[in-house]
């Protein structure tokens, strides 16, 4: 018998506004309600609130919804301070009280970490820096909108492609913040801004940096400005003519200085978005290592050497193991910037296996580890050969380091102990660091 394709009937949405009660908030920040025992998630809702919302998708085991009044507000519900925060997508919590987001993002890893991984443990005080002024990296978004005839300049709008125009941005760098109206006004004054793409600004420790993505050959006048801008106001001008080309015009080569070591840095880098918790988030690891003079310590996803240069001046050996052959090059030559003999760089990919590998033939006393947010699935399983007695993860996901945790669990460690990094204020990003211990 022939069978005809019969397409699944859409499910209707109720959108007339509701009043719920919203019970608690998810690991990201959203409310979370209950609507015939589905969870809802409400973005902008705060636990315990009496909400009105509009349902905006129904699935089988839950649904999302947008707030779209507060009935009954929370005791830790606070006004934004930025005036852009209800549309733009950079930060996400700013309507909780600072000391209930730090409460909230606790609860979130110790949550986490005992659903992944059923480990329970009392964390360990939180990192914690300034909650304003702290970002030393910002990219614009740059896009001319030519009916308006108008260069729309700054941060994606939440849930958008749409650019939401800032001026002014209470969580960035004072010094960057300053030129962010300046540069809009320059930037609309060129001959061609809709072949602009982006705008990068950056706070080394000596000098400002500004790069600017351009699609197109820049007018000679509007190269001119763009030079009289940094050199009148003492920034370093990078030029960004194709996709990771990157074309110094004028200023000093930025470094940043933390904890005793100085590593200068491509605006292309990654490094720690914010100056005083990546200070005190690598301090807490040498500590937790407790490193030695006898220790040989070995730093996977070491990047420019941001743990592996301060390792260096309290170790024996440091081996650094990095994926990308330029970070690589630039982490060698910051050990001899610093004069630091016994660290050395190695490039690998750290999801394949490593027994090949001539450093990994090696014993360390000590692990450090600090990958990107999928974590470190391909090396972990391989740290029990190194016989390290702790191994010290910073992670910036809490559901990979649970993941990954569980493996250690396996490889005869045992978690000692457990804190969190509030590398961004404001919003519902969790940085953590957690200490795993060889058992007798």
């Amino acid at each position: 018998m022939a069978r005809f394709f019969q397409p699944k009937k859409k499910t209707s949405i109720d959108t007339k506004h509701q009043a719920i009660k919203v019970e608690k908030l998810d690991h990201q920040g959203a409310g979370i309600a209950f609507l015939n025992k589905k969870p809802v998630f409400i973005e902008g809702a705060l636990a315990g609130e009496q909400v009105l919302m509009q349902l905006t998708e129904t699935k089988s085991k839950f649904a999302r919804a947008n707030l779209i009044k507060v009935l009954e507000p929370s005791s830790e519900r606070v006004d934004a301070f930025c005036p852009h925060y209800q549309v733009c997508g950079g930060c996400d919590l700013q309507h909780l009280q600072r000391d209930a987001q730090v409460t909230h993002k606790q609860q979130a890893l110790s949550q986490l970490m005992r659903k992944f991984s059923g480990e329970t443990l009392t964390l360990s005080e939180p990192v914690l820096g300034d909650d304003k002024g702290y970002r030393r990296r910002a990219r614009l978004s740059l896009m001319w909108d030519k009916k308006a005839q108008h260069l729309d300049f700054g941060f994606r709008q939440r849930a958008s492609k749409n650019i939401v125009n800032v001026t002014d941005c209470p969580v960035l760098d004072t010094e960057l913040n300053r030129h962010l109206a300046p540069l809009q006004s320059l930037l609309t004054g060129f001959q061609r801004p809709e072949t602009l793409g982006h705008l990068e600004l950056v706070r080394g420790a000596n000098t400002p940096v500004m790069v600017l993505r351009h699609l197109a050959p820049l007018a000679e006048k509007d190269h001119a400005a763009l030079v009289a801008y940094a050199q009148n106001n003492g920034l370093t001008l990078y030029l960004m003519p194709e996709n990771n080309q990157l074309v110094k015009v004028i200023g000093d080569d930025p470094y940043y200085d933390e904890n005793g070591v100085t590593i200068p840095f491509l605006p292309t880098n990654f490094i720690q978005v914010n100056r005083n918790v990546n200070e005190k988030m690598v301090q807490q690891a040498l500590a937790w290592l407790e490193v030695e003079e006898s220790d040989r310590v070995l730093d996977l996803f070491c990047g420019l050497g941001n743990f592996s240069l301060p390792l260096a001046k309290l170790a024996k050996e440091v081996v650094g193991v990095e994926g990308i052959d330029d970070m690589v090059l630039k982490a060698t030559d910051n050990a001899q910037i610093n004069q630091l003999k016994n660290v050395a760089f190695y490039q690998a990919n750290l999801e394949e296996d490593m027994t090949s590998q001539t450093w990994a033939g090696q014993k360390f006393d000590k692990i450090l580890l600090d990958p990107a947010r999928a974590g470190a699935a391909g090396i972990i399983e391989q740290l029990g050969a190194f016989s390290a007695r702790k191994v010290v993860y910073v992670s910036c996901n809490p559901a990979t380091l649970a993941r990954d945790s569980q493996s250690l669990l396996n490889q005869g460690y045992e978690l000692a102990r457990l804190g969190m990094l509030d590398m961004f204020p404001h919003t519902s990003h969790l940085e953590s660091m957690a200490l795993f211990v060889k058992k007798r």
